[in-house]
């Protein structure tokens, strides 16, 4: 792998090259078969993954849950995750890229086409990969700017139908949802379960400040348990703010001091406002931001130079405000 990250505007879509069962092709000639049952039926899963400094972040977390994924579908794959492992870098690799957003997809294969699956699987796997920019303390965000909250009609399906931490192709439930945000022309979905409580965005998990503790709604409900989030709970708990996972209702959202959702691609994405109500910044989501981004850095950009490491300068923490504080950000 080469020293030097592609950027995003170096490498077009045509120029990368994809991994589709086994083999690295070109991405304009990365197929799959039509009747794959990823294709048909949306029965795959898949995870999206975001690497650093050459390296995937939070490897094991990703592989853990495409894990209980297949186990949730009785998809037996018979893949190791050495094996998806070694597919996703020898996918960096072939296109020289060290920070990326990779998606690795996994779907029962091809089988006779009736909705009852065949006990045999021989799955159909996909690498698909295309450049971001450097991450960690000198990252550049990829969003455009702090996201604007819609909570939508469309509910987001109970455990007991789909289970939520289940990544699976079939995405129409958040499809739906995203639909209905292009009247507003707002960024993300705020998706409800079937008792209106908050559940989580449409490709998002929700955290927001309320009482001077970090609220998110909790795994209870149809929640998908993003790696981010488990990322953020646990710097935040590290650096002692208090964390409350708990049942929530969307006025606890719109009447928060501050608010940010999480995804791996977005990291932290400060939230300006939802249904209209303005929120804006603040000092824990600056403070979660710069505390995610220094572990980045010391995992995946230490050796770029000597500082490299995590916010280890008290400037840093108190030009980010304290926990408690509810003021704007600046």
């Amino acid at each position: 792998m080469t020293e030097e990250a592609v950027t995003p505007e170096e490498t077009t879509d045509d120029e990368l090259q994809f991994h589709v069962d086994g083999e690295l092709v070109p991405a304009s000639e990365a197929t799959v078969n039509v009747r794959d049952r990823g294709f048909m039926y949306g029965d795959a899963l898949f995870e999206t993954l975001r690497a650093y400094g050459g390296e995937v972040f939070r490897w094991e977390a990703h592989a853990d849950r495409l894990a209980e994924g297949a186990d949730a579908l009785a998809l037996d794959h018979g893949l190791t995750d050495a094996d998806l492992k070694r597919r996703v870098d020898e996918t960096l690799d072939a296109n020289d890229l060290t920070d990326a957003y990779v998606k690795l997809s996994v779907t029962r294969g091809v089988q006779p086409g009736k909705l009852t699956p065949g006990e045999e699987v021989d799955p159909t796997v996909v690498v698909q990969v295309k450049p971001l920019p450097r991450g960690g303390r000198e990252r550049s965000d990829v969003w455009d700017g702090p996201a604007t909250l819609q909570t939508v009609k469309t509910r987001r399906v109970p455990d007991r139908a789909i289970p939520a931490h289940a990544k699976t192709h079939n995405y129409l439930n958040g499809i739906l949802a995203r639909l209905e945000l292009r009247v507003t022309g707002a960024d993300e979905a705020v998706m409800l379960d079937d008792d209106g409580r908050l559940a989580e965005g449409a490709t998002s998990n929700l955290f927001f400040v309320r009482d001077d503790a970090l609220c998110t709604p909790s795994l209870d409900g149809p929640v998908l348990p993003g790696v981010t989030r488990a990322e953020v709970l646990d710097v935040a708990r590290e650096e002692g703010i208090p964390v409350r996972e708990g049942s929530y209702r969307p006025d606890h959202l719109r009447e928060a001091s501050e608010a940010f959702v999480t995804n791996t691609t977005w990291e932290l994405r400060p939230v300006a406002s939802v249904d209209g109500i303005q929120l804006g910044g603040g000092p824990v989501t600056t403070l979660l931001s710069r505390l995610f981004d220094a572990r980045v850095e010391r995992e995946h950009y230490a050796d770029e130079g000597d500082d490299a490491g995590g916010v280890d300068d008290a400037d840093d923490v108190d030009d980010a405000g304290d926990a408690d504080d509810t003021g704007p950000d600046e």
